[in-house]
């Protein structure tokens, strides 16, 4: 066997100690903090540092290219899209300014890409034929109490006839038979028709259950006298004969008060290939804030997010085919809050740990379980602490993905609530009884902590701040590396740029991780100036790059079906001994349901690794994947690309 002492090399730097040294010595408050910052420079970058912490860099783009990045996704070019939409900023919104960009980490490059529609708070997940698809985002920003200037809310429209929808126009007018008030429509709405109900046994019938359309009003002039206090039937204006018997509106108070995010249906592919988006058809439901989960046959699932009149969507979730590019609803309604935490399992069920970004009842859907897509049935598990601190949380299928372990970290109280969590919790679904049980501690109560999965089977844990969107200047500069093998959590190098709300991290095909955004509601620890959105992108180098050289990897198959094996070549095959095959991120609010680490099977023979891929289509979904291999040291190489159909 070759000597491998050539190749584990460390790479060093070299660092002006004598100079740093004679600098912290000096005596003064202002060459004491110089001298101070110059040997933490020092300390931070020696060899032996790095090796055992990692290492942390800020990228910062042109002026032209930077933007308020939202979202973030690996593609499988190894690109990175980066989202913004209108960036949570109105004047982008008001003046139609929505962005993406691709970035090449290897390269350096960056490009803007044409962006069709406000993908602001918009889901997305990897496709089996390597797009991304990208569904929902804002129709329009909220308005606070006090800037609202026309009375509104949800009209309830009904339709009584069983034989026919009703469609009524934007503009409808809906007036009050008790109050009087009339209230316009925004937008057209779709009424059902009512069902016909007949009792089971006899056959006998019994009643017509109305068709029901929702629809956001709002008063026809300004000013507080054109609020409503109590419920209200409105007669529908422009109706005749039967649909004016058959059609009417039920509202409970329209007054004032704030008017949360409005949703949209559009939905796109993002091709990585051609670098745009290409438009599918739109969702049944506009959503906001929604999360989209791949299925076992290759079909998404988008669940929850607010409404094209603010509201959050009532349990009608559904589903997109990529071969017909349509989407269907499901059989049964079911509600959770908005970026609900949803994972495919082995079984085919979907586990929702309960993490969620916050708009919902406090009461309605945020129990963690594992929920029947099929039957809808829904079973709870048990022992989650904090549960009141659940927005905001982080949640990791931990590595290997066959162990079916589930890691929930941190959250926050419902809604701006100062209320944070530094727990850890922990799950095994493959217990015959699943329950909860405490981890580590965060040290910190950690809300939107960032968590990414890497090859050697340990789960880096950065960021976040104590408070809601980082407020009373509470962002954690601080990183920890938890070791799914063994249990252990421990501190790692502290990362340089606070980050909160709308942030994220994404794992880079040659093993570092990639950090995006930051949306702080004030800059300063009194809360009076308002807070900057961060540009930058920082890239975390894990220690492992710093104690070998990667192993090689190249060759090989670019498709391995379920079940089959690809056969890689390498150089340092013999010091093989992992293969994990890691699904690319697609990152926002603290929410990555695609990011999963599947240990596979592999046999050395001379310079040559062949691996075999699981045959279970719910553990291994189609797609593309990163291929790494661990050496001896814990040093992955460089990913190789690989599709399963």
């Amino acid at each position: 066997m070759k000597d491998q002492a050539g190749r584990r090399r460390v790479r060093r730097l070299a660092i002006g100690t004598a100079v740093v040294l004679a600098l912290a010595g000096m005596n003064g408050p202002w060459l004491y903090r110089v001298g101070t910052e110059k040997y933490h420079e020092y300390q931070i970058n020696r060899p032996e540092y790095k090796a055992d912490n990692g290492h942390w860099e800020i990228v910062e783009f042109p002026e032209k290219y930077r933007q308020n990045t939202i979202h973030a996704a690996l593609l499988r070019t190894g690109k990175v899209l980066l989202v913004a939409g209108s960036g949570n900023n109105q004047d982008n919104f008001d003046a139609k300014k929505f962005d993406t960009r691709i970035w090449d980490p290897v390269k350096g490059t960056i490009k803007k890409v044409p962006t069709p529609n406000d993908l602001f708070c918009t889901g997305h997940t990897q496709l089996a034929n390597g797009n991304l698809l990208i569904a929902g985002g804002t129709k329009r920003y909220e308005k606070l109490k006090g800037d609202v200037t026309k009375a509104g809310g949800l009209m309830i429209v009904h339709n009584e006839n069983p034989d026919k929808p009703i469609t009524l126009p934007a503009g409808t007018k809906f007036t009050g038979k008790e109050n009087g008030k009339t209230f316009v429509s925004k937008d057209p709405v779709l009424v059902p028709r009512a069902k016909k109900v007949f009792d089971e046994a006899t056959g006998k019938f019994l009643r017509n259950d109305p068709g029901l359309g929702r629809i956001y009003v709002e008063a026809q002039r300004k000013g507080a006298k054109y609020e409503t206090g109590t419920q209200d039937n409105y007669r529908v204006q422009g109706l005749s004969g039967a649909d004016a018997r058959n059609t009417y509106g039920i509202a409970q108070k329209l007054a004032l008060d704030k008017k949360d995010f409005q949703g949209i249906r559009d939905a796109f592919e993002f091709d990585p290939v051609a670098e745009k988006y290409i438009k599918v058809d739109p969702m049944k439901e506009a959503r906001w804030y929604p999360t989209l989960t791949t299925l076992s046959d290759g079909r998404i699932l988008s669940v929850s997010g607010l409404d094209d009149i603010g509201q959050l969507v009532p349990g009608k979730n559904e589903i997109f085919d990529p071969a017909t590019k349509k989407w269907t609803y499901t059989k049964r309604i079911r509600q959770f809050p908005t970026y609900p935490a949803l994972f495919l399992m082995q079984s085919g069920e979907i586990f929702y740990s309960g993490a969620n970004a916050g708009y919902g009842p406090d009461d309605v859907g945020r129990d963690p379980g594992i929920w029947d897509l099929d039957t809808n049935k829904f079973t709870k598990v048990p022992g989650l602490s904090d549960a009141n601190m659940l927005e905001t949380a982080g949640t990791v299928l931990l590595p290997p993905a066959q162990d079916e372990k589930y890691m929930v970290i941190g959250g926050g109280g419902v809604g701006e609530s100062k209320l944070s969590s530094e727990k850890t919790r922990l799950i095994d679904l493959k217990d015959a009884n699943p329950a909860f049980t405490d981890g580590p501690s965060l040290g910190k109560g950690t809300r939107y902590p960032q968590a990414s999965v890497l090859p050697d089977d340990t789960v880096l844990i950065s960021g976040g701040s104590e408070d809601y969107r980082g407020r009373s200047d509470s962002n954690i500069l601080q990183a920890r590396m938890y070791d799914a093998e063994t249990g252990e959590m421990r501190r790692v190098a502290d990362p340089l740029v606070g980050r909160n709300y709308h942030s994220g991290s994404i794992l880079l095909p040659d093993g570092r991780v990639m950090f995006f955004g930051s949306d702080s509601l004030y800059g300063d620890k009194a809360n009076t100036k308002p807070g900057k959105f961060e540009q930058r992108i920082e890239i975390y180098t894990p220690p492992y790059l710093y104690q070998d050289a990667q192993p090689s990897l190249s060759g090989g198959p670019q498709t391995i079906e379920r079940g089959g094996t690809g056969t890689f070549t390498s150089q340092h095959a013999s010091t093989v001994k992992k293969v994990r095959l890691i699904r690319p991120s697609a990152s926002t609010h603290v929410t990555d349901v695609d990011q999963r680490s599947i240990a596979l099977d592999h046999k050395v023979s001379g310079g040559k690794i062949t691996v075999t891929v699981p045959k279970n289509r719910n553990l291994v979904q189609s797609g593309w994947y990163m291929l790494f291999v661990t050496d001896d040291q814990g040093t992955p190489s460089k990913a190789q690309w690989v599709r399963v159909p």
